[in-house]
């Protein structure tokens, strides 16, 4: 089964709607087939920007992501964007 790695990045941003609001926000920042790659952008990121959240997901290609038992993403709670 081919697989691709990503890393998702969470972190707590001004609302554009309201600015006195925050909001979480999840992006998918980088997306490699050899793991390698990943691990160093991971690391590269991690300490380039460490207010952020970087997690490394490793998922197969072709399948509905919400079908698995666990698939990428970031749990923000409302203390979180406090």
């Amino acid at each position: 089964m081919e697989k691709v790695n990503m890393i998702l990045c969470g972190n707590v941003e001004g609302s554009n709607a309201n600015p006195k609001e925050n909001v979480g926000v999840v992006s998918v920042v980088y997306v490699s087939e050899d793991k390698n790659r990943v691990k160093e952008k991971l690391a590269s990121l991690q300490k380039e920007n460490p207010n952020c959240f970087y997690m490394e997901y490793e998922v197969p290609l072709d399948i509905d992501l919400t079908s698995l038992e666990h698939y990428p993403s970031i749990e923000i709670s409302k203390d979180d964007l406090q």
